[in-house]
């Protein structure tokens, strides 16, 4: 019989050793992600409560002004929380959110298309009373 010596494996150093981020990314603080969480609840509030007061006279106007405050919202995640600028990895994180705009505007756009032309083509029988308010 052999006997068989059993090492400890050797860790030099590395146990605690907190790993070093040298990307020159920024990764908030409490305030950035205070100031992100603010603004979010008040971007979420206004629309919300003009929606359930009933609204503007338009629909249009309603329409377009929660809009609006949507796209404001999804600009302040991104700064906020995703930590999107234009210097990161030099401009790709830039080039990304642009691309990302562009597809999120085009499956937008046509689900919209495709469900109006679906409902104006499959339905009609019935009155569309629904989009009486945006073609005024």
């Amino acid at each position: 019989m052999s006997k068989h010596s059993i090492e400890p494996h050797s860790h030099r150093g590395d146990h605690g050793a907190a790993p070093h981020d040298n990307t020159g990314h920024d990764h908030g603080s409490y305030r950035s992600y205070l100031t992100g969480f603010v603004l979010s609840v008040v971007l979420t509030f206004i629309p919300f409560a003009i929606v359930m007061s009933g609204g503007f006279d338009s629909r249009v106007v309603t329409a377009l002004t929660v809009i609006g405050f949507a796209v404001a919202q999804i600009l302040v995640h991104m700064v906020y929380f995703l930590h999107m600028n234009s210097r990161s990895d030099e401009g790709w994180t830039l080039l990304s959110m642009i691309f990302t705009v562009i597809v999120v505007v085009i499956m937008i756009s046509g689900s919209l298309w495709v469900m109006y032309n679906l409902n104006t083509n499959m339905m009609p029988q019935m009155e569309h009373e629904s989009f009486q308010g945006f073609g005024s």
